[in-house]
């Protein structure tokens, strides 16, 4: 009955075919409009799992209670001063813009922490720096009252005069002398200059964290565009020029976060795209040519594709109402899968046409001898595929809801308008039969060897069936993305310092009280580094460091804050200084060795420039030195305010992030060892959570993720491989036959993974997409071998159809494949496991599944199949 069903549509779109294809035009008229005005993708990466989910439940709770901000906008600069200049601009300039930010804020920063900051430092390292302060009190005083550059050479000249009493050995200062003449250099040379004051009483190099300031910016985000926070980040990178930040205080601006690094991910995946998809495009029109020889046929098969590509668009619009970053895919499964139906029935129409030099009776037969193959490829991969709609993972689950409806459509398109346009186009007649005659030899000798070669590829993937223990799924989307983008490279640099939080799991108990203990209990097991509560920022010895810093508070105040200043100098008060110190430093070297030396030769021979030099590099030597002496001098004055910290006192702003309006507290643990690492990290996120299960955070919404990601392509691959078992027990009615198609499909699957280990290849968020397309593919491949056996056809190695199904491989694997070009890993990955997967189906269907099935039951039928 289907087989003169399908027969009867052949023919008449056959002889019909302008109808037929004036229908097509209007349907893919109308699904045009339909897209041009409902298409949508949504970017949102937290829509694509169920947000039913208990883990997912606590993460947005989690996200409610104590949100975070989308971009971290990243300030480096050469000083601690020029960073803190930069960032207040940068902070301000965005604080402006309210139509593109909810809120804005600097961590770490403001009153609070800068009156307060020593006491977060250990009791030793306060009191070296009060004993370094009430040693400095003339210098401090100097330059507090003469904040110019005649005052800084001054203060130089109580350096040397100090080395001349031996109250300092000219060594102990060699590195703020070669700061000097470092900055002096730059002057000089017209390069930007800068100098540190901060870095100087330090009395060491600065430190990555001391020369970077962050900024957290929650921006108003748009869905329904492919880069939700562009309009965000490209405002971000405009306010850093117009405040030309990177030109006046030397200040790279750089930004990560979810929101950079998701709309960097478009930039990345698009690059080359033309170039790939060039050469994809290419390539598959000469595989094309290959299996069908005739433009004019490969005119049809496009021009099908083409229209059942709009109209399956267009339907699966209609029920999901928007793509997503998985059911995107939909684009290149529709492609890969729906070509295999035109290509299997264009072969069977050559090989037809050959037989019959009358097109429309080509066409009919056709029609008869792929009618049942075809329909049930169709519908067992679209089974297959819808399969995947019960699993909690959305993406996957509207993916297989599009390709299941897009299947019935491609399958529809190549037995309608297929058809009538070879009617219309008119492929001349075959002159040679359509196979592969020269594999006839290699046909009988699987033929001879076939108990051998079944048995022994069975026991090769049993045996090799340990190495799926080895099999991996990284889950952090991070290893996917490109490292040379700027914002996932900044957050990789970030990440590697464990301090960082990158990947930190979080609780949340009633109180503060709960809180601490809980972080106490958990920082005891192996795999914490740190547990951290707002308990944390209450510094501990403050009666001793408060005491410190009163101290020298009262002995430096006269200084530090002098009743009067110095009147401004002139340009030749400061040659006259500068020529003076340089002969003091000059004095102070002589006769001596060693770096101090070395270093106050150096620094008189660059005074001396910079007094002979025109007034304006004294300018600019003033500019890289003075603004940074006002704001340290503004710094130490808060310093030295410092008054005790409890959780009472600590900033509302910053409290709040850690403990909600209703008293829950947050603890954040941290892992020891790499954050960047999975295994690290999967031992870190599993021990918290086996003591407590209601943890949350990145870290468990990454690990939970992926183990939902993989839990979902278990449970859609068991649910399809039943359903599509089912359905060839109702179509074939005997379980051998069921056996003989589903076995060769699980072993390209157990093979594809196999090979995934000895690769090196790790299933990840992107290329596990590779499954339904394998399931999808091998399906109808190991259909069209089953019936064509069923009927009695031999030789199958060398027939038609094994030529239709190798070219069909190769489009798909050749579409696939040219993602492997990809700059972007994610998509690279999937591409070359797409390929390796369609190989492997390739295999199993034209060399393993002909042996396993052996001679067909019903020897007679084989002249019918040959005829």
């Amino acid at each position: 009955m289907l087989t003169a069903y399908i027969t009867r549509i052949v023919a008449f779109c056959a002889g019909r075919p302008w109808s037929v294809i004036v229908l097509g035009a209007v349907l893919t008229v109308g699904a045009g409009l339909y897209i041009k005005q409902h298409f949508a993708i949504h970017t949102n990466i937290e829509d694509l799992i169920s947000p039913d989910l208990p883990w997912a439940r606590r993460g947005q709770q989690f996200a409610k209670d104590f949100p975070e901000r989308d971009i971290l906008v990243v300030l480096d600069a050469p000083t601690p001063e020029l960073v803190d200049q930069a960032a207040a601009k940068m902070l301000a300039a965005l604080q402006r813009r309210t139509d593109l930010f909810h809120n804005v804020s600097q961590p770490g920063a403001g009153s609070f922490f800068e009156q307060n900051g020593l006491l977060f430092l250990s009791t030793d390292d306060v009191r070296s720096f009060t004993q370094g302060l009430s040693r400095a009190d003339a210098l401090v005083g100097t330059l507090a009252s003469d904040p110019s550059l005649r005052g800084a050479v001054d203060a130089l000249s109580l350096v040397t005069a100090g080395v001349q009493r031996g109250d300092v050995q000219l060594d102990d200062v060699a590195r703020a002398l070669n700061m000097a003449a470092d900055t002096a250099e730059a002057v000089l040379a017209g390069r930007p200059a800068s100098f540190s004051w901060q870095v100087l009483a330090s009395g060491k190099p600065p430190t990555p964290s001391d020369l970077r300031r962050f900024i957290q910016v929650a921006p108003v985000l748009d869905f329904n565009s492919l880069e939700p926070g562009r309009a965000a980040t490209d405002t971000i990178a405009l306010l850093a020029s117009q405040l030309r930040l990177e030109r006046d205080t030397q200040t790279r601006v750089r930004q990560t976060g979810r929101v950079p690094i998701d709309d960097d991910e478009f930039a990345t995946i698009t690059e080359h795209a033309g170039r790939n998809a060039a050469i994809s495009i290419l390539a598959v029109i000469v595989i094309l040519w290959l299996a069908l020889r005739s433009f004019r046929i490969i005119a049809a098969v496009v021009l099908s594709i083409m229209v059942g590509f709009a109209v399956a668009l267009a339907v699966g619009l209609g029920l999901v109402g928007a793509f997503n970053l998985i059911s995107i895919a939909f684009f290149a499964l529709f492609v890969g899968l729906g070509i295999d139906f035109g290509i299997q029935f264009s072969v069977r129409y050559r090989a037809e046409r050959h037989d019959h030099p009358d097109l429309q009776t080509a066409l009919r037969s056709a029609a008869r001898k792929a009618a049942v193959p075809l329909s049930l490829a169709a519908v067992a991969t679209a089974v297959g595929f819808s399969s995947f709609l019960p699993t909690p993972y959305r993406g996957l689950s509207e993916l297989g809801e599009i390709a299941g409806a897009g299947m019935i459509i491609a399958f529809i398109a190549s037995i309608t308008l297929l058809p009538a346009v070879l009617a219309i186009l008119k492929p001349p007649p075959e002159k040679r039969a359509v196979g592969f005659a020269a594999l006839a030899p290699l046909d009988r000798l699987l033929l001879r060897h076939r108990i051998p070669i079944v048995v022994t590829t069975i026991a090769v993937v049993t045996l090799a069936s340990p190495l799926l223990f080895f099999l991996r799924f990284d889950f952090d989307p991070n290893h996917l993305r490109s490292p040379t983008v700027q914002s996932v490279a900044i957050y990789l640099e970030l990440r590697s310092d464990p301090q960082a939080g990158a990947n930190a799991v979080d609780v949340v108990e009633a109180n503060l009280a709960s809180a601490d203990a809980t972080a106490k209990r958990l920082s005891s097991l192996p795999q914490v580094r740190q547990a951290k509560t707002l308990s944390n920022f209450v510094p501990d010895g403050q009666d001793e460091k408060l005491k410190l810093i009163h101290e020298a508070a009262a002995s430096i105040a006269p200084s530090l804050n002098p009743d009067e200043l110095e009147t401004p100098p002139s340009d030749k008060d400061i040659v006259d200084d500068l020529k003076t110190t340089s002969a003091e430093l000059v004095k102070v070297a002589a006769e001596k060795q060693g770096p101090g030396a070395q270093a106050a030769t150096r620094l008189s021979q660059r005074l001396s420039e910079l007094a002979a030099a025109d007034q304006s590099a004294r300018t600019r030597a003033a500019d890289a030195i003075m603004p940074p002496l006002s704001l340290s001098l503004d710094h130490l004055r808060s310093l030295l305010k410092a008054q005790r910290v409890t959780v009472e006192t600590i900033p509302p702003e910053l409290a709040r992030e850690w403990v909600t309006s209703d008293g829950r507290a947050r603890i954040e643990l941290l892992a020891k060892g790499d954050p960047d690492d999975t295994d690290t990290l999967r031992s870190f996120v599993s021990a918290v959570l086996a003591v407590e299960p209601n943890a949350t955070g990145p870290a468990v919404l990454l690990f939970e993720a992926g183990n939902t990601v993989v839990g979902a392509f278990i449970e859609a691959g068991v649910f399809a491989i039943c359903a599509i078992a089912v359905l060839l027990l109702i179509v074939l009615r005997r379980v051998g036959d069921v056996l003989l198609t589903l076995v060769p499909l699980l072993v390209a699957g157990a093979v594809t993974l196999e090979l995934c280990v000895v690769f090196g290849m790790a299933l990840n968020f992107a290329n596990v997409i590779a499954l339904p397309l394998l399931l999808g593919v091998g399906v109808a491949f190991k259909i069209y071998y089953i019936e064509a056996w069923r009927v009695g056809k031999v030789n199958l190695l060398e027939s038609s159809l094994t030529r239709a199904v190798i070219f069909s491989a190769m489009t798909s694997a050749t579409a696939f494949g040219t993602l492997w070009l990809s700059s972007h890993p994610g998509t690279s990955s999937m591409g070359k496991l797409m390929a390796l997967a369609l190989v492997c189906t390739m295999a199993a269907a034209v060399l393993f599944q002909p042996v396993l099935m052996g001679p067909p039951r019903e020897k007679s039928k084989s002249k019918i199949a040959s005829e």
